[in-house]
């Protein structure tokens, strides 16, 4: 019996389920660079050339496994555009008895592999992606009949599940350290003066060259720049660098997990997100590693914790709330903001530090680390009342290791307050105090942190008390906002109105932005 296994972009592990049972001699992979994919939103050209040179670099080492793949590229002169159409075509050349392929990590996608067994009328064997620790109906029995799906608690039933950090198996073992979450000891601000550790850095061989070449030919308009590429495209470097973070970045991740520095784009992150979503690592391997380094002596439990927290508790919350909460989620908008990104989000060209520093960032490598994105970028996107669809589809561009299951419930739902507070308990917004706190932004800034008002105050603090003044009514019960808006009321009349002034002469600068398309 003849079997075709389509691996999708995000696939990129020799163990993904679809494959595991094959017999390699009547077994063909198929690997298709979709048109579709590469274009249904304008992707950082990084992302794409990452994607596309990890995928033929996967392929080849299936080949080398012992595996028969049949692969067409991008630039193929008879690439059909789309997965159906290039599965259509292989299932003229090899005539298989049936398909077997792991479950697709978003909507759109899988509503594709739904309609293949009626398209082709053979056998469609679909498979559980065993990637991820909490299957479909484990995050949905979890969250049934819970009032608040707060990640914390889902956290610590993954804990328990894996055993990581855990002082025994047993059902009623106890945290290591007697505490499940660290996060109050992982917010210091970093000092230039730090040892950092760097990552490292990837020379493009012949086929990622090829790649990136055609790239720049084929997708000149879409963001971001190629100069620099040095990203891993085979899971032998992928794991290197991973290496290098438990080495050299962990013991100081917890400390300065939420700082940032002017010109230091990685800190001690460990920029292994792109290789995890796409499958050159494991994730429970890198948890179980991160451990280990704990056990040793090597790691502190702050930083440790941390990391894993990151992986099985938000990574694996993500998920559930994406496939929970439906195809529509994306079109949720609590707060009803509309207005249209302003147009530097996709140059970089503003005054305003933090933003230039995190965009810019951004567009030069497609990273970004999470306080970057959720306090820069996200926080300002928020505060002026930017429409989520937007902010999410610009995330979801921008960035090499967004995949929209991970990425659309991060942007809509965390960063932009869009659900109403199913994944956050209260929108993310800050003045400019956050971002001067936790890093050096401010003081390379034109605008003046400590001011609210006047030509020269720094635009995060009056979007600030203006947002919070605008939406009273909508949040003005929520307890973790109980005492900004005390501390708001006690303002006297007038500052209110010159604060609210000034809020609406700087939005105003904005009206005619948008995104350069």
């Amino acid at each position: 019996m003849k079997t075709l296994v389509p691996i999708l972009g995000d696939q990129l592990s020799p163990t993904m389920a679809s494959l595991r049972g094959q017999n390699p001699a009547d077994t063909v992979v198929l690997m298709v660079e979709v048109a579709e994919e590469t274009t249904y939103v304008r992707h950082h050209k990084q992302k794409l050339a990452y994607i596309l040179s990890a995928m033929r670099h996967h392929a080849d080492a299936l080949h080398d496994a012992g595996w028969t793949v049949d692969y067409t590229a991008l630039d193929a002169p008879d690439n059909a555009g789309s997965f159906t159409g290039e599965l259509a075509r292989a299932i003229q050349r090899h005539d298989p008895d049936r398909i077997a392929v792991t479950e697709a990590g978003e909507w759109r996608v899988r509503a594709m592999i739904d309609g293949w067994e009626t398209i082709f009328g053979i056998p469609v064997d679909i498979h559980p992606d065993d990637r991820f620790v909490a299957t479909h109906a484990e995050f949905d029995a979890w969250a049934e009949n819970r009032r608040e799906l707060t990640m914390e608690f889902f956290y610590r039933d993954m804990r328990r599940k894996t055993g990581l950090l855990m002082e025994s198996d047993k059902p009623n073992a106890k945290p290591v350290g007697g505490r499940w979450n660290f996060d109050k000891d992982n917010r210091k601000p970093a000092k230039a003066d730090l040892l950092m550790p760097r990552p490292l850095a990837f020379a493009p061989d012949a086929i990622t060259r090829d790649v990136i070449a055609m790239i720049a030919e084929r997708f000149p308009d879409h963001p971001g720049s190629l100069d620099g590429f040095d990203w891993a495209v085979t899971a032998a470097d992928a794991e290197r660098q991973a290496d290098m973070f438990f080495r050299h970045a962990l013991p100081q991740f917890g400390d300065y997990e939420d700082a940032m520095l002017t010109g230091e784009r990685h800190l001690w992150h460990s920029i292994l997100s792109p290789y995890i979503n796409s499958g050159l690592l494991d994730p429970i391997d890198l948890c179980r590693r991160a451990e280990a380094e704990y056990h040793a002596g090597r790691a502190p439990l702050n930083s440790v914790e941390g990391y894993v927290r990151q992986i099985i508790g938000w990574r694996e919350y993500m998920r559930g709330i994406y496939w929970r909460e439906g195809p529509d989620y994306v079109d949720r908008n609590h707060l009803d903001h509309r207005r249209p990104l302003p147009a530097w989000y996709w140059t970089g060209e503003t005054e305003m530090h933090c933003l230039r520093e995190s965009i810019g960032q951004t567009l030069a490598t497609a990273h970004a680390h999470h306080i970057q994105r959720l306090m820069v970028t996200g926080n300002f996107a928020l505060l002026i009342g930017a429409d989520p669809k937007a902010v999410h589809l610009w995330y979801l561009e921008v960035y090499v290791d967004a995949y929209e299951w991970v990425e659309l419930p991060n942007t809509l739902g965390m960063s932009q307050f869009g659900d109403g507070g199913l994944v956050g308990s209260k929108p993310y917004v800050s003045s400019g105090a956050y971002i001067d706190r936790m890093s050096d932004y401010c003081r390379h800034c034109r605008y003046d942190v400590k001011q609210r008002v006047g030509p020269d105050a720094c635009p995060f603090n009056a979007l600030y008390w203006d947002f919070l003044a605008r939406h009273r009514e909508t949040l003005g019960r929520n307890p973790r906002l109980a005492m900004p808006y005390r501390t708001w009321d006690k303002q006297p009349a007038d500052a209110q109105a010159a604060t609210r002034d000034q809020a609406a002469a700087f939005l105003d600068t904005l009206d005619a932005s948008g995104p350069p398309y």
